[in-house]
């Protein structure tokens, strides 16, 4: 449960003043952008740290400022105050242009006196998640990996054969979750069995570097969804909260619940990806069907089994369904395709774009979309009952 440090002065929006009339998008959409921004700059984010740490960081004291405010002090400078406060602690480099960020945003609040007492509220709730996240593991040093060398068992790969990465990040805390593990899903089938046999045909056949099955419009979807699968769902989540212009409050709820299950939803597949160990889809081919099989994207570097894309997707999916209900057409862009657009009816297409995607760039196989998918359903499910985020 999120617990907020101003909770004994939270009030509803019954008898509340006024909200001043803004120009500009709410602090939760513009702080949440200026994230995006951070996190997209090279060097920014500690590489042992994962940038869903930092949104739900992030959301969580925006969110506990604007439910804190009191009645006298303005919800708009609480949220600026909080977002500036912990993006300022979390990257202490970016702290000039954040600094101009905040004041321009506070300027907009006309009375002195509710923009003083919003900062202060602002102000105690970034401190209290800041204070609240100090030792939840995520600092550790990422432990080892060695491969055991056995069929089936995750090894690096090719062309860098980097180290596996966020080895660590099944263990620390979660936000919501009892655990890591609280839904780990099954293990994937056994290597002699026909659905692996199957997921790894359709995957040869589909992801590799020259495939002659894949389709254009597949190839596109491939290098489309290539970039941190995070960055699309919290654009995705801007463009359909200012759709529906439900305001600062509503929007803070929105953003805090979606980022808490996509900072879990990661801590829970990466607990299933070092439990299980799943070779990634490379390696089984090479060693079992063709030692020359090269995929269309690189390979990340950890195991396969979930995928980061279908449980981040499907947790993503799962939050804004419960606001706006699942029939909701929206356009997205890429990061790592510029000037392309792909729209979508629905957020469950964009869901099973987001988990096929993989498949087509021959990093997964469909073993690793269906059960990414139910983890990311579950994991938003318990954080949606169970964070402590009353409707307002």
């Amino acid at each position: 449960m999120i617990r907020t440090a101003l909770a004994t002065v939270a009030v509803s929006l019954v008898g509340a003043a006024p909200a001043a009339a803004h120009s500009s998008p709410d602090p939760v959409i513009t702080w949440n952008r200026t994230l995006l921004s951070i996190v997209r700059t090279p060097g920014a984010q500690p590489p042992t740290v994962h940038p869903t740490r930092s949104f739900a960081l992030l959301h969580a004291a925006i969110e506990d400022a604007v439910a804190g405010a009191p009645p006298s002090a303005s919800r708009w400078a609480a949220a600026t105050v909080a977002g500036h406060d912990v993006l300022s602690s979390l990257y202490p480099s970016m702290r000039p242009a954040l600094d101009d960020q905040g004041q321009r945003e506070r300027a907009e609040v006309p009375s002195a006196t509710r923009r003083e007492r919003g900062a202060l509220a602002g102000a105690a709730a970034a401190a209290h998640e800041l204070a609240q996240r100090a030792n939840d593991g995520s600092s550790a040093t990422p432990p080892s990996y060695v491969t055991t060398g056995q069929p089936g068992d995750y090894r690096p790969t090719p062309p860098a054969f980097a180290a596996p990465v966020f080895t660590h990040w099944g263990a620390i805390r979660p936000w919501v979750l009892r655990s890591g593990d609280q839904f780990r899903p099954p293990p994937p089938p056994a290597l002699s069995s026909r659905r692996y046999a199957d997921a790894i045909e359709q995957v040869r056949s589909l992801g590799q570097n020259t495939s002659a099955t894949r389709t254009v419009d597949q190839t596109q979807i491939a290098r489309f969804w290539a970039a941190p699968i995070q960055n699309y769902w919290n654009e995705i989540a801007q463009t359909v909260a200012a759709a529906h212009h439900e305001g600062l409050v509503k929007d803070a709820r929105l953003f805090a619940l979606l980022n808490l299950s996509l900072a879990d939803g990661t801590i829970a597949f990466y607990d299933a990806k070092y439990a299980y160990r799943f070779w990634r889809p490379v390696t089984a081919i090479r060693e079992t069907v063709d030692p020359g099989w090269t995929p269309l994207a690189t390979t990340p570097a950890d195991p396969s089994y979930p995928g980061a894309h279908s449980v981040i997707s499907a947790a993503a999916a799962t939050v804004l369904q419960g606001s706006f209900g699942d029939d909701v057409a929206f356009s997205v862009t890429s990061e790592v395709l510029p000037g392309v657009t792909r729209s979508f009816p629905s957020f469950s297409a964009a869901v099973d774009e987001a988990g096929r995607s993989r498949i087509y760039a021959g990093v997964h196989s469909s073993l690793d979309d269906e059960p990414g998918r139910t983890l990311g359903s579950k994991v938003a499910g318990y954080v949606l009952s169970h964070a402590g985020l009353p409707e307002r």
